[in-house]
Protein backbone atom coordinates (compact mmCIF):
# COMPACT_ATOMS: atom_id res chain seq x y z
CA UNK A 1 0.00 0.00 0.00
CA UNK A 2 1.71 3.30 -0.96
CA UNK A 3 1.68 6.23 1.27
CA UNK A 4 -1.08 8.69 1.05
CA UNK A 5 -0.87 12.22 0.99
CA UNK A 6 -2.21 13.27 4.03
CA UNK A 7 0.26 10.54 6.07
CA UNK A 8 2.96 11.75 4.21
CA UNK A 9 2.47 16.09 5.41
CA UNK A 10 1.91 14.14 8.54
CA UNK A 11 5.09 12.99 8.69
CA UNK A 12 7.35 15.82 7.30
CA UNK A 13 5.76 18.13 9.78
CA UNK A 14 6.14 15.62 12.44
CA UNK A 15 10.05 15.47 11.50
CA UNK A 16 10.17 19.47 10.67
CA UNK A 17 8.75 20.19 14.19
CA UNK A 18 11.38 17.98 15.86
CA UNK A 19 14.31 18.05 14.45
CA UNK A 20 13.70 21.66 12.17
CA UNK A 21 15.14 18.83 8.97
CA UNK A 22 12.48 19.68 5.97
CA UNK A 23 11.95 16.49 4.12
CA UNK A 24 11.04 17.61 0.10
CA UNK A 25 7.89 16.49 -1.56
CA UNK A 26 7.79 13.66 -3.09
CA UNK A 27 10.38 11.69 -0.79
CA UNK A 28 7.80 9.28 -0.29
CA UNK A 29 10.24 6.35 -1.27
CA UNK A 30 12.22 7.76 1.31
CA UNK A 31 9.77 7.11 4.30
CA UNK A 32 9.25 3.23 2.87
CA UNK A 33 12.95 2.61 2.47
CA UNK A 34 13.83 4.03 6.87
CA UNK A 35 10.83 3.11 8.44
CA UNK A 36 10.41 -0.35 7.06
CA UNK A 37 12.20 -1.71 10.26
CA UNK A 38 9.74 -0.57 12.46
CA UNK A 39 6.79 -2.09 10.70
CA UNK A 40 6.66 -5.61 12.59
CA UNK A 41 7.91 -3.98 15.92
CA UNK A 42 4.92 -2.38 16.03
CA UNK A 43 2.68 -4.96 14.11
CA UNK A 44 1.72 -2.41 11.15
CA UNK A 45 1.47 -4.12 7.58
CA UNK A 46 2.08 -1.26 5.88
CA UNK A 47 4.16 2.40 6.13
CA UNK A 48 1.19 3.93 5.17
CA UNK A 49 -1.23 1.71 8.23
CA UNK A 50 2.02 2.60 10.73
CA UNK A 51 1.99 6.25 10.10
CA UNK A 52 -2.20 6.22 10.58
CA UNK A 53 -1.50 5.04 13.96
CA UNK A 54 1.34 7.05 14.12
CA UNK A 55 -1.39 10.39 13.55
CA UNK A 56 -4.27 9.10 16.42
CA UNK A 57 -1.37 8.87 19.24
CA UNK A 58 0.01 11.04 22.08
CA UNK A 59 3.54 11.92 20.65
CA UNK A 60 6.41 10.11 22.40
CA UNK A 61 9.03 7.39 22.05
CA UNK A 62 7.99 6.10 18.63
CA UNK A 63 7.44 9.36 17.01
CA UNK A 64 11.07 10.19 18.46
CA UNK A 65 12.36 6.98 16.46
CA UNK A 66 10.36 7.82 13.41
CA UNK A 67 12.20 11.61 13.38
CA UNK A 68 15.38 9.48 13.89
CA UNK A 69 14.82 7.06 11.28
CA UNK A 70 13.99 9.78 8.84
CA UNK A 71 17.09 11.64 9.76
CA UNK A 72 20.01 11.12 7.34
CA UNK A 73 22.96 9.17 8.55
CA UNK A 74 25.16 8.48 6.08
CA UNK A 75 28.95 8.33 6.92
CA UNK A 76 32.32 6.62 6.68
CA UNK A 77 35.92 6.99 8.50
CA UNK A 78 37.82 9.94 6.61
CA UNK A 79 35.02 10.93 4.23
CA UNK A 80 35.92 13.12 1.31
CA UNK A 81 39.86 12.53 2.32
CA UNK A 82 41.05 15.86 1.47
CA UNK A 83 39.57 17.47 4.51
CA UNK A 84 41.29 15.29 7.03
CA UNK A 85 44.62 15.74 5.29
CA UNK A 86 44.04 19.67 5.63
CA UNK A 87 43.26 18.87 9.38
CA UNK A 88 45.98 16.67 10.33
CA UNK A 89 48.66 18.63 7.91
CA UNK A 90 47.90 22.31 8.47
CA UNK A 91 44.84 23.06 10.46
CA UNK A 92 45.75 21.42 13.47
CA UNK A 93 49.19 22.48 13.85
CA UNK A 94 48.31 25.71 13.55
CA UNK A 95 46.06 25.33 16.36
CA UNK A 96 48.69 23.56 18.27
CA UNK A 97 51.00 26.67 18.02
CA UNK A 98 48.40 29.31 18.20
CA UNK A 99 47.29 27.09 21.90
CA UNK A 100 50.60 26.68 22.67
CA UNK A 101 50.24 28.45 26.26
CA UNK A 102 47.09 26.84 26.83
CA UNK A 103 47.97 23.40 25.78
CA UNK A 104 44.41 21.94 25.12
CA UNK A 105 42.10 21.90 21.96
CA UNK A 106 38.55 21.86 21.41
CA UNK A 107 37.36 19.96 18.42
CA UNK A 108 33.36 19.13 17.90
CA UNK A 109 31.76 16.97 15.17
CA UNK A 110 28.47 18.48 14.94
CA UNK A 111 25.65 15.53 13.37
CA UNK A 112 28.21 13.23 13.86
CA UNK A 113 25.99 10.15 13.17
CA UNK A 114 27.24 6.82 13.90
CA UNK A 115 30.93 8.07 14.90
CA UNK A 116 32.93 7.64 11.87
CA UNK A 117 33.84 11.45 11.79
CA UNK A 118 35.12 11.66 15.49
CA UNK A 119 37.01 8.83 15.64
CA UNK A 120 38.94 9.70 12.27
CA UNK A 121 39.88 13.10 14.12
CA UNK A 122 40.60 10.85 17.10
CA UNK A 123 43.09 8.83 15.29
CA UNK A 124 44.64 11.92 13.68
CA UNK A 125 45.50 13.08 16.82
CA UNK A 126 46.84 9.81 18.50
CA UNK A 127 48.92 9.24 15.44
CA UNK A 128 50.58 12.61 14.92
CA UNK A 129 49.68 14.99 18.37
CA UNK A 130 50.52 12.92 20.87
CA UNK A 131 52.53 15.81 22.67
CA UNK A 132 52.63 15.69 26.84
CA UNK A 133 51.07 17.88 28.53
CA UNK A 134 48.45 18.58 26.10
CA UNK A 135 44.38 17.34 26.38
CA UNK A 136 42.30 16.73 23.46
CA UNK A 137 38.76 16.76 23.70
CA UNK A 138 36.37 16.28 20.84
CA UNK A 139 32.36 16.85 21.31
CA UNK A 140 30.68 14.57 18.83
CA UNK A 141 26.85 15.61 18.66
CA UNK A 142 23.58 14.34 16.87
CA UNK A 143 19.78 14.50 16.96
CA UNK A 144 19.33 10.68 16.88
CA UNK A 145 19.97 8.94 20.27
CA UNK A 146 19.68 5.52 18.50
CA UNK A 147 23.06 6.30 15.94
CA UNK A 148 24.46 7.77 19.18
CA UNK A 149 24.57 4.64 20.86
CA UNK A 150 26.06 2.67 17.70
CA UNK A 151 28.52 5.60 17.92
CA UNK A 152 29.53 4.78 21.84
CA UNK A 153 29.72 1.54 21.58
CA UNK A 154 32.80 2.02 18.96
CA UNK A 155 31.59 -1.34 17.09
CA UNK A 156 31.48 -1.30 13.31
CA UNK A 157 30.89 -3.32 10.65
CA UNK A 158 33.54 -4.61 7.73
CA UNK A 159 31.47 -2.94 5.21
CA UNK A 160 31.44 -0.14 7.72
CA UNK A 161 34.99 -0.53 8.09
CA UNK A 162 35.95 -0.55 4.08
CA UNK A 163 34.24 2.49 3.88
CA UNK A 164 37.49 4.63 3.77
CA UNK A 165 39.37 3.02 6.71
CA UNK A 166 43.18 2.52 5.74
CA UNK A 167 44.38 -0.76 6.85
CA UNK A 168 47.40 0.07 9.00
CA UNK A 169 44.81 2.37 11.31
CA UNK A 170 42.55 -0.78 11.39
CA UNK A 171 45.47 -2.39 12.65
CA UNK A 172 46.51 -0.60 15.31
CA UNK A 173 43.27 0.91 16.32
CA UNK A 174 40.79 -1.68 16.09
CA UNK A 175 40.07 -5.05 17.69
CA UNK A 176 38.23 -7.77 16.33
CA UNK A 177 34.61 -8.45 17.96
CA UNK A 178 32.73 -11.80 16.78
CA UNK A 179 31.99 -10.27 13.32
CA UNK A 180 32.76 -6.96 13.72
CA UNK A 181 35.42 -4.46 14.19
CA UNK A 182 35.54 -2.36 17.97
CA UNK A 183 37.35 0.91 18.27
CA UNK A 184 40.33 0.62 20.56
CA UNK A 185 39.53 2.36 24.30
CA UNK A 186 42.55 4.67 23.69
CA UNK A 187 40.81 6.22 20.92
CA UNK A 188 37.46 6.00 21.91
CA UNK A 189 37.65 7.69 25.15
CA UNK A 190 38.93 10.72 23.21
CA UNK A 191 35.73 11.21 22.45
CA UNK A 192 32.69 12.72 23.82
CA UNK A 193 29.04 11.92 22.25
CA UNK A 194 25.92 13.64 23.44
CA UNK A 195 22.70 14.18 21.97
CA UNK A 196 21.86 17.68 20.42
CA UNK A 197 19.78 19.24 18.15
CA UNK A 198 21.11 21.66 16.15
CA UNK A 199 17.86 23.95 15.74
CA UNK A 200 17.48 24.22 19.11
CA UNK A 201 19.59 26.60 21.39
CA UNK A 202 22.95 25.67 22.53
CA UNK A 203 23.68 25.31 25.86
CA UNK A 204 26.70 24.72 27.87
CA UNK A 205 29.86 24.24 25.03
CA UNK A 206 33.23 25.33 25.33
CA UNK A 207 34.70 27.78 23.08
CA UNK A 208 35.65 25.74 20.02
CA UNK A 209 38.97 25.68 17.91
CA UNK A 210 37.54 23.89 14.96
CA UNK A 211 33.69 22.77 14.00
CA UNK A 212 33.13 20.22 11.53
CA UNK A 213 29.03 20.64 10.78
CA UNK A 214 29.17 19.23 7.50
CA UNK A 215 26.42 17.82 5.19
CA UNK A 216 24.03 18.98 7.65
CA UNK A 217 22.68 22.77 6.81
CA UNK A 218 21.45 21.41 3.56
CA UNK A 219 18.46 19.60 5.23
CA UNK A 220 17.33 23.36 7.06
CA UNK A 221 15.55 25.93 5.57
CA UNK A 222 17.03 28.87 5.28
CA UNK A 223 16.36 30.82 8.51
CA UNK A 224 17.41 27.67 10.11
CA UNK A 225 20.73 27.65 8.20
CA UNK A 226 21.43 31.39 9.20
CA UNK A 227 20.52 30.80 13.06
CA UNK A 228 23.05 28.06 13.21
CA UNK A 229 25.67 29.98 11.51
CA UNK A 230 24.66 32.96 13.96
CA UNK A 231 25.39 30.37 16.90
CA UNK A 232 28.62 29.07 15.28
CA UNK A 233 30.33 32.26 15.51
CA UNK A 234 29.31 32.33 19.29
CA UNK A 235 30.99 29.12 20.18
CA UNK A 236 33.51 29.05 17.32
CA UNK A 237 37.16 31.14 18.70
CA UNK A 238 37.94 34.27 16.82
CA UNK A 239 40.93 32.27 14.99
CA UNK A 240 39.11 29.09 14.78
CA UNK A 241 37.99 27.32 11.75
CA UNK A 242 34.73 25.68 10.79
CA UNK A 243 34.74 22.95 8.15
CA UNK A 244 31.37 22.67 6.05
CA UNK A 245 30.41 19.60 3.74
CA UNK A 246 32.05 20.03 -0.03
CA UNK A 247 28.18 21.87 -1.52
CA UNK A 248 27.75 24.08 1.52
CA UNK A 249 28.60 27.26 1.87
CA UNK A 250 28.19 30.51 4.03
CA UNK A 251 27.57 32.65 0.93
CA UNK A 252 24.07 34.31 1.21
CA UNK A 253 23.99 33.40 4.61
CA UNK A 254 26.13 34.74 6.69
CA UNK A 255 28.48 37.48 5.86
CA UNK A 256 30.12 37.27 9.15
CA UNK A 257 32.58 34.31 7.66
CA UNK A 258 35.57 34.28 5.35
CA UNK A 259 36.26 31.36 2.93
CA UNK A 260 39.94 30.00 3.19
CA UNK A 261 40.68 27.84 0.55
CA UNK A 262 43.61 25.08 0.70
CA UNK A 263 45.41 23.31 -2.02
CA UNK A 264 42.09 20.74 -1.93
CA UNK A 265 39.68 21.86 0.21
CA UNK A 266 38.53 25.49 1.83
CA UNK A 267 37.47 26.23 5.72
CA UNK A 268 36.03 28.95 7.16
CA UNK A 269 37.12 31.56 9.88
CA UNK A 270 35.10 34.25 11.32
CA UNK A 271 35.87 37.58 9.29
CA UNK A 272 38.09 39.83 11.42
CA UNK A 273 36.07 42.96 11.87
CA UNK A 274 38.84 45.44 13.48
Amino acid sequence: MSIAQVEFDYLRRLVRDYSAIEIDAGKEYLAELRLSPLLVEHGARSVQEFLQSLRTQQVGCVHRRVVDAMTNNETWFFRDHHPFGTLSSQIIPEMITRRASERRLHIWSAACSTGQEPYSIAMILHERFQIPGWQHSILATDIAESVLARARSGLYSQLEINRGLPANLLVRYFLRDGANWAVRPEVRNMVLFQMMNLAEAWKSLPPMDIVLMRNVLIYFNVPIRRQILAWVRRVLRPDGYLLLGSAETTLSLDGNFERVPFEKCAFYRVRDTL
